[in-house]
Order: C-alpha cells, then sequence, then structure tokens
C-alpha cells in the first residue's frame, strides 16, 4: 500500500489504497488501480469534483470517478469503424448501454505507481492489445504526473507510442465538477459540433448564443453534450456561495473541449482534450513519439 500526506483512506473491502497528496488547503486522493483516476479533490475538505465510492474504487474502473483519463482517443468512434490512412480499423463496443467504442481503455486498466511523495506521484499504464478482440490494436505507454502545492493542482498527461510506425493517437481528461444551483462556468470557443441521438457529431458550426459561455453561464442552463472547438485552453468555474473560483489553464494541442451539462445531474463537465469527437484518426503520431499535455488548476478565494 501506498500511504502519502497525513492520511491514509483504504477501503478494506475493495483492498485498494488511495494515494493521498497534500498541499495547504487542497487535497488529492488518487486510485490508479481503479482506471488511473482521481477519486477526490477537495479545497479546505470541501469536495470541487464528485466524490468516487468505495462501491466505484473497488469496481477497478474509473467510469465513475471524480475524474479519469481519456487514452488514447476521447468520446465515440461511429460503430467502431476507425479511418486512418488507408486503413480501416474495427474496434468493438467497450462502454455499458454505449453502440459505439467510447473514451479508450485508459480508464478500465490499473495504473501502476512509479513515484510518489507527500505532493506529487506519477502513475503509468502500459497497453498490450488482445487480440481478435477488437480492443485498440496499437500499443502505448501512457503516463500521468500530478503535483499539488498551496494553491494548484498540475497534471501532466502523456502517452507514447510503442509501435515502429505511426498510429492514431489521442488524449484528455474527463473531469466532474461539482453542480450547484449558483455555480457559473466561463470558456471561449468559436465553433461547436451539433450531435445526433447517439450523441454523434454531424454538423460543424460557429458557437450559437444559447451556447456561448465567454461571458459566464450558469451549466443548468442548457443541456450539452458538446465537443467545442476553438479554445482557447482556459475556463473558469465560480461557486459564489462558497467564496471560491477555479481557473483552469490547458497547453497545446488541447485546443477542443467537450462541455456536458445532463439533467437532474449533480455534476458537469469541461473536459480537455486533443481532437474533436470521432476525429482520433485523424491525428497521427509518430513511431516512438510523444503526445504530452499539461493541465494547471488554480484556486482564488
Amino acid at each position: 500500500d501506498w500511504r502519502l500526506g497525513s492520511r491514509n483512506a483504504v477501503f478494506v473491502e475493495s483492498r485498494v489504497s488511495l494515494l493521498i497528496l497534500e498541499g495547504g488547503r487542497l487535497a488529492v486522493e488518487l486510485a490508479p488501480q481503479s482506471g488511473g483516476s482521481i477519486a477526490r479533490f477537495t479545497c479546505d475538505g470541501v469536495d470541487l469534483l464528485r466524490p468516487m465510492t468505495a462501491e466505484a474504487i473497488a469496481s477497478g474502473k474509473g467510469t465513475n470517478a471524480a475524474l479519469y483519463p481519456l487514452v488514447p482517443y476521447s468520446n465515440r468512434i461511429r460503430d467502431g469503424r476507425l479511418a486512418f490512412g488507408n486503413e480501416i480499423i474495427q474496434l468493438a463496443r467497450n462502454w455499458p448501454g454505449v453502440n459505439h467504442p467510447m473514451h479508450g481503455d485508459g480508464w478500465a486498466h490499473a495504473w501502476q505507481v512509479v513515484r510518489g511523495d507527500a505532493r506529487s506521484a506519477e502513475i503509468v499504464y502500459e497497453h498490450e492489445p488482445a487480440g481478435g478482440q477488437g480492443g485498440w490494436p496499437f500499443r502505448y505507454r501512457a503516463r500521468q504526473q500530478y503535483r499539488l502545492d498551496e494553491a494548484s493542482l498540475e497534471i501532466r498527461i502523456s502517452l507514447e507510442n510503442l509501435e515502429d510506425r505511426v498510429v492514431p493517437a489521442g488524449v484528455g481528461l474527463h473531469p466532474f465538477f461539482v453542480r450547484e444551483a449558483d455555480c457559473t462556468l466561463t470558456c471561449r470557443t468559436a465553433f461547436v459540433w451539433r450531435t445526433d441521438t447517439e450523441v454523434l457529431p454531424i454538423e460543424y458550426i460557429p458557437v450559437p448564443s444559447e451556447w456561448d459561455f465567454s461571458q459566464g453561464r450558469r451549466p443548468d442552463s442548457v443541456f450539452l453534450d458538446n465537443c467545442f472547438d476553438g479554445w482557447d485552453g482556459r475556463a473558469s468555474i465560480a461557486w459564489p456561495k462558497r467564496r471560491l473560483r477555479l481557473d483552469l489553464e490547458a497547453s497545446e494541442p488541447f485546443r477542443h473541449a467537450v462541455i456536458y451539462t445532463p439533467a437532474g445531474q449533480r455534476f458537469f463537465c469541461i473536459e480537455p482534450v486533443s481532437h474533436a469527437n470521432g476525429q482520433v484518426g485523424l491525428a497521427p503520431l509518430a513511431a516512438g513519439g510523444t503526445l504530452l499535455q499539461l493541465i494547471l488548476a488554480g484556486f482564488l478565494v
């Protein structure tokens, strides 16, 4: 078991330990064995992301995490039919209740801890294809590095191509922010994909006024599960009653953001991703190459 920071959260029934990082008012609980996920993220003990339950941690997957990684692609691939150059790669369904493969496979596997101390950690997942089962057919190594200080959380996520050929590759992060009646999201985007009933992109349009978050708006004001383009890599989330604001910055090539505001839920998502929904086939990574991105979340009272 890894026991980091001044606290240790171990769910005996699941035999899974959490890595605890603490930095002043902030604390992060990591669940590497459950899809390389964040199980909890707090400021002064108050949740900023939806907390992961003991049952969710015990599942060994990140589907109900506070945040999970998206590797080697984000969102859905229509009918599992991935076109890459002159190839057609057929992928199997991998998500309960969804007719199309979604969100890659990092969330479904245990990640290994390679380094850790009270304020930082590094975890790795190395993917080996399972022949003939419709999984991702290319070898890769994904890595997440976390660093916590007094006022911010830094996450570096990378994907290294272990093949001796060019392959499609993408990365992203899927956080679930706590949703309150007065909270607001502010971010600037230029274009968006309209979707069909299965949340697959069908039309690329300028952002309509009712989907424009540039001046800040409540997530409750609109239902979305859409990928936005032309994002400047910045977003701000405010919780006025808490007198707290989170400022998020994402490095290039995170210039797409999926905004998910499901009705009746106590969370909403803004997901920094490296490619548009369904378009990982247009994102080549050279043999031995590495795709690296950085997310920095800073907090202001």
